[in-house]
């Protein structure tokens, strides 16, 4: 797949490519989320909380410290690890499961949100704006005489993210996290700490989200509360894995690209419809009234992803 992805800048326009490489930085965040709400079980609905330190981090690192955006993309996934650490282990040693575990994740992301927003030394309202090092800089992390190098930058990330957690699933500590998911009493039974397994699930899946939330900065160039911590960012994270397959390995990279290509489709629609169409060229929110509708026919049709789907469709053609 990451061959296939690797053709993709070939022959496209800039503003193609752009959409590319957004699919890809959320396709990554969607990677850290699947880590702890796939992987271990624990459904996070504020997955924002992670991607907001790594932008924030990022951006405060080099705007005021000129230190390089790599160094800044690892400085964020440690304080967002950290965060997710203490966060974690105060929410599961008073028990929080379910929906309540998810209601306080979003609550934590909301915090932030409002904390950044009041911050001075962080832009508060109006954000930071990363200043522009001119042309392309390796050091800088900025391609602007070559984009097509941004989205190979993206690329390797999801890489690097997809080899971790397959790293991290196929060992102990992921058979673990397995473990709690299916039946966390009967994993303690059994010698399981799932304090320590959920914890390990967060850390990990708060330091790949946050390395995703940095380079978005770095892409957009700014960031501000709402465009790191927003509810929104939660809810584009959680959809990439959803749609693609929860707890699957490629999920969020499939549900990344196919989200990516019906945002674009439903937009055109009503930027240029056909001439049968004409009364809805340019209706405004239409485009996302029927991504909406299409995105509910597809998790109602493949409940369990699209991937999920794939596999049962040829199991039963092999029958």
């Amino acid at each position: 797949m990451v061959t296939v992805l690797a053709l993709v800048p070939l022959g496209v326009s800039t503003f193609t490519l752009s959409v590319a490489t957004t699919a890809l930085i959320f396709a990554l965040a969607g990677i850290g989320w699947n880590v702890l709400s796939g992987f271990a079980g624990q459904f996070s609905f504020g997955h924002a909380a992670y991607f907001g330190l790594g932008a924030y981090t990022v951006a405060v690192i080099f705007t005021k410290y000129s230190i390089s955006p790599w160094l800044g993309l690892v400085l964020g996934g440690l304080v967002a690890a950290i965060f997710g650490l203490l966060t974690g282990w105060i929410s599961f040693r008073f028990g929080l499961k379910g929906a309540y575990f998810a209601l306080a994740t979003f609550a934590l992301a909301e915090l932030l949100r409002l904390t950044f927003n009041n911050f001075d030394y962080v832009g508060a309202g109006i954000g930071i704006t990363i200043p522009l090092a001119g042309g392309d800089s390796w050091g800088s992390l900025q391609f602007e005489d070559t984009p097509a190098i941004r989205y190979f930058v993206a690329l390797g990330l999801v890489a690097l993210g997809t080899l971790a957690v397959i790293i991290i699933k196929r060992s102990r500590v992921g058979s673990r996290m397995l473990a709690v998911r299916e039946d966390e009493d009967a994993a303690a039974s059994l010698g399981i700490n799932p304090l320590r397994a959920k914890l390990v699930a967060i850390a990990a899946s708060g330091f790949i989200t946050a390395v995703a939330g940095g380079y978005y900065a770095m892409f957009l160039m700014f960031v501000d509360s709402d465009l790191a911590f927003g509810p929104f960012v939660s809810v584009v994270i959680l959809l990439r894995p959803i749609v693609g397959g929860v707890g699957t390995i490629w999920g969020p990279v499939v549900g990344a690209a196919i989200l990516s290509v019906l945002g674009e489709v439903t937009r055109s629609l009503v930027r240029d419809p056909p001439s049968f169409l004409q009364v809805i060229e340019g209706a405004n929110g239409l485009d996302q009234v029927v991504f909406g509708l299409i995105l509910v026919l597809v998790i109602i049709r493949a409940p369990d992803g699209v991937l999920g789907w794939f596999h049962r469709f040829r199991t039963r053609s092999a029958q």
